[in-house]
């Protein structure tokens, strides 16, 4: 009887074991969410970087981080944004409408017509 137990609980116990695994799973990444809105970084094709962030708007140098503009904005809908700004370099305000045509691309126009486009700086 004493037997017929052991190979029982052998049994078992191999079962058992077959249902654990050696080590621990990885756990799940989470990705990083895909940005919306303007929010984040931007270059031009010169390489300025101009930021939005929190209602607030600057631009700088890549090469020494010199600050050329700064600024406020607001979404005046999901993809239109209104920048009001003061170049540092020329000493003038101006207003700027930016679309956000995808979520990497910015095309904006100044209130004196000039044109740019501004791709996300990751």
């Amino acid at each position: 009887m004493k037997i017929k137990t052991l190979v029982v609980l052998v049994g078992a116990c191999a079962a058992l074991a077959a249902c654990v695994s050696p080590s621990p799973r990885p756990m799940p990444v989470a990705a990083n969410p895909a940005p919306s809105g303007v929010e984040g970084s931007w270059a031009d094709p010169n390489g300025i970087i101009s930021t939005f962030q929190a209602g607030t708007f600057t631009t700088r140098t890549t090469d020494s981080n010199q600050l050329l503009a700064s600024g406020t904005y607001v979404n005046t809908s999901p993809s239109l944004v209104e920048i009001n700004m003061t170049s540092l370099v020329r000493k003038t305000q101006s207003k700027v409408n930016c679309a956000l045509v995808t979520q990497s691309q910015l095309n904006c126009t100044s209130d004196a017509g000039s044109q740019f486009t501004l791709t996300r700086h990751m």
